[in-house]
């Protein structure tokens, strides 16, 4: 499933080589995956209203279902330099 991750996060994305997917705890029962992508991709992999994300969770949920587990996906953008506070 972590390729399957992999594979839709790099088809939405500009920068596919950014994309890093860390797998979370992961048993006989549930498994969890971490999404990270450069912050210029987060917005398209979040897509309107959480759309995006929601159909990949969708995808996610049946692959795992298939094998009778429960999948989680969290997204998070790279961390970048720290932007200067505003004065």
């Amino acid at each position: 499933m972590r390729k399957l991750v992999e594979f839709m996060a790099q088809g939405l994305v500009d920068q596919p080589t950014a994309v890093q997917v860390r797998e979370g705890r992961n048993d006989r029962y549930y498994a969890a995956f971490h999404l990270t992508v450069a912050p210029e991709d987060f917005g398209k992999v979040i897509g309107r209203q959480g759309r995006v994300a929601k159909a990949m969770r969708s995808i996610l949920r049946a692959a795992g279902a298939q094998q009778g587990r429960n999948v989680a996906l969290e997204i998070h953008e790279q961390a970048g330099p720290a932007e200067p506070a505003a004065r």
